[in-house]
């Protein structure tokens, strides 16, 4: 598949502390490609600098072949790619259809007054929802009703409200029981199945090595090795992380 984020040589200092020296990263289209390393290791600062909270000191950051630089998030979204953070962002005492919809409600004219459309919000939410978990069907139900697992729906379905054709999840499954955790990993498989290309960044070795595609390990701010997913074990995914022996990887 053709490349559809290409990262190149990115360096981002803090002061003092070198968190990303060169780091180089493709991800092609239409993959589950996750990017993982110890504590320190850059991981958050690439990802902030894809979503736009951070930009690089140098380096360069293709889209489809375009060079872009984002200096805001709004400017990553706009090209199409949606970060989904740990914290969700999402608002629990509001219902799902108004969560997807947060920040840009649909409305129509009545007697020339804009008025919220929410039957439109509703059914176009269920549309949303219909690509990730067919199970939720009221657009009504509050956020703070439902497991962890479904709340990641919500925050995706809010991606996909965006046009998202790159979707960012950090750490999707943290805090999750095992139940929780399948039901984000089913999710994951439907951005992919729905020709998403998502990457992943989290600590469960178990996680990446059930649904990634490839495997970016970043150490201490530069490249490790990037590796095939399919046939890699997590105990070997988690040795190779922290003993940096690529010689150890089978």
């Amino acid at each position: 598949m053709p490349v559809k984020i290409s990262a190149r040589n990115i360096y981002k200092n803090y002061g003092a502390v070198e968190a990303l020296r060169g780091v180089s990263v493709d991800v092609h289209e239409g993959e589950i490609h996750a990017i993982c390393g110890d504590n320190g290791a850059g991981k958050s600062t690439l990802i902030k600098i894809l979503a736009g909270v951070e930009q690089p000191d140098r380096g360069e950051i293709m889209i489809d072949g375009e060079p872009k630089r984002f200096d805001s998030p709004s400017a990553s979204l706009r090209a199409g790619l949606a970060t989904i953070h740990q914290d969700l962002a999402v608002a629990p005492e509001m219902s799902i259809y108004q969560n997807i919809f947060m920040g840009a409600e649909l409305t129509r004219s009545v007697l020339g007054l804009r008025l919220l459309d929410k039957a439109r919000m509703r059914r176009e939410a269920v549309g949303y929802m219909s690509q990730l978990n067919g199970a939720i069907t009221n657009m009504n139900s509050k956020v703070n009703a439902l497991s962890g697992g479904q709340r990641q729906a919500v925050a995706i379905c809010r991606a996909l409200r965006w046009n998202a054709n790159v979707v960012i999840l950090d750490e999707p499954t943290a805090a999750l029981g095992v139940r929780e955790t399948e039901q984000v990993l089913g999710l994951i498989r439907s951005l992919k199945a729905n020709g998403k290309t998502v990457i992943l960044i989290s600590h469960a070795m178990k996680d990446i090595a059930a649904v990634a595609d490839r495997i970016s390990i970043l150490r201490i701010g530069e490249n490790q090795i990037t590796l095939t997913g399919g046939d890699l074990t997590a105990d070997a995914l988690s040795h190779y992380i922290l003993s940096g022996e690529a010689s150890r990887v089978h």
